[in-house]
């Protein structure tokens, strides 16, 4: 490694360099992609839960209490909870939006997903209260950029509006119902934070017309990766009447598109250990012709054509050792800074966090080893052959 003249020698570091940066770039943007993935299952689950159930022709759920009975005595769900989501029109005393309304029972919903541990100001209630004209309105939980975007604050009334149920056909006027902000909540999620709007379950039965129903339960699961196996279960003891859907169906479109990426980006950073990789051929050949008087008097004291390749594959399996050791020191510490400072911001309008999160894994990091020593162990097969090639009576001659 340290032999042979002053270029040859800065090669083999250089080598060894493009070889660690390379290994390095692979395992951060793998665990980037871990964390990324991580983060937004836990965000998305704790608003989703793990499995939902729906109408299996559309429409709604009239009998959702025996429902969420029969679903909680089936085998790793630990609670269920019915919910009712639409669209609706919503504004303050300076602004008009639309807004995802989900109407909720709080004390079933607490056990299903984690809005009271999301609210960041006021509390996670529904409760009645007052306003200026005397008459007694319900709360209602906003997300952080709908507060924003409104300009309302805790204790702030909000008016929604609403024609589901209407016959449009008639001159008809939307529905209206009066609340005041609760609770603002942030999950970190832009998708939910800006678009979505909690009352009590009772208040948008009212609002929407859909009398005593709801449009959908959801349910939690004491593991996740239980969701595949739990689901059947689910179906048969509702006697395949609904549409029982675990959160990687229902969510899809976004987990399928993380996991694309992520092989595509695997594949596009080894081409960096690659093309370093292929340095290392230039190198060991530089040094072949370097050592050629050396590789002729091993050959004349009875070294065999497969010992002196053996010497320039372990060499080209050296820089290899050293690139990924070096590399996955490098992406571990790369994590650590990104996870501790948070280095890396995202626009949260795109990528629906803010916060780029780092979670190594260890699989990640061994695929990402082998790969590269397997490219240096065939590049440096080439320089190692020449090397047994050559004769000891053209070395001697020269």
């Amino acid at each position: 490694m340290r032999s042979g003249q002053y270029f040859t020698s800065v090669a083999t570091w250089i080598t060894i360099l493009g070889v660690t940066v390379g290994v390095a770039v692979v395992c951060f943007v793998m665990s980037m992609h871990n964390g990324f993935e991580t983060e937004i299952r836990s965000r998305l689950l704790g608003t989703t839960s793990h499995v939902s159930i729906f109408p299996l022709h559309g429409g709604l759920i009239y009998d959702y209490n025996s429902l969420v009975d029969s679903i909680e005595t089936v085998d790793q769900v630990v609670a269920a909870s019915p919910f009712i989501y639409y669209k609706a029109a919503i504004s303050s005393a300076s602004a008009g939006d639309g807004v995802i309304v989900r109407g909720i029972d709080k004390e079933s919903e607490a056990r299903t997903s984690n809005l009271d541990e999301s609210i960041v100001a006021g509390e996670y209630t529904f409760a009645l209260q007052p306003d200026a004209e005397g008459d007694s309105i319900p709360g209602i939980i906003v997300g952080k950029y709908i507060a924003d975007r409104m300009g309302v604050y805790l204790g702030d009334p909000m008016v929604m509006y609403s024609l589901r149920g209407e016959d449009l056909r008639t001159n008809t006027r939307p529905r209206i119902a009066k609340f005041y902000v609760s609770g603002v909540f942030e999950t970190g999620m832009y998708e939910f934070d800006a678009n979505l709007v909690y009352i009590s379950l009772a208040s948008a039965q009212d609002l929407f017309r859909t009398g005593d129903a709801a449009t959908a339960v959801h349910l939690q699961l004491t593991d996740i990766q239980l969701a595949g196996e739990v689901a059947p279960r689910i179906d048969s003891v509702l006697n395949f009447r609904y549409d029982v859907v675990p959160w990687y169906v229902l969510h899809k479109n976004i987990f399928s598109w993380i996991a694309l990426e992520k092989q595509i980006l695997f594949l596009g950073f080894i081409l960096i250990v690659l093309v370093a990789a292929f340095s290392i051929i230039s190198s060991l050949i530089m040094l072949v012709l370097e050592k050629r008087a050396e590789i002729g008097i091993l050959k004349a004291m009875g070294s065999t054509p497969g010992s002196i390749r053996k010497i320039f594959i372990f060499k080209g399996l050296t820089i290899g050792l050293v690139g990924v050791l070096v590399g996955w020191g490098l992406a571990l510490a790369a994590a650590w800074v990104q996870n501790e400072y948070a280095v890396i911001s995202l626009p949260p309008d795109i990528y629906f966090i803010s916060y780029l999160p780092i979670e190594t894994h260890l699989v990640d990091f061994l695929l990402a080893g082998l790969v590269t020593l397997a490219i240096c162990f065939v590049t440096a097969l080439y320089p190692a052959h020449q090397a047994s090639r050559l004769s000891v009576i053209d070395v001697l001659r020269q």
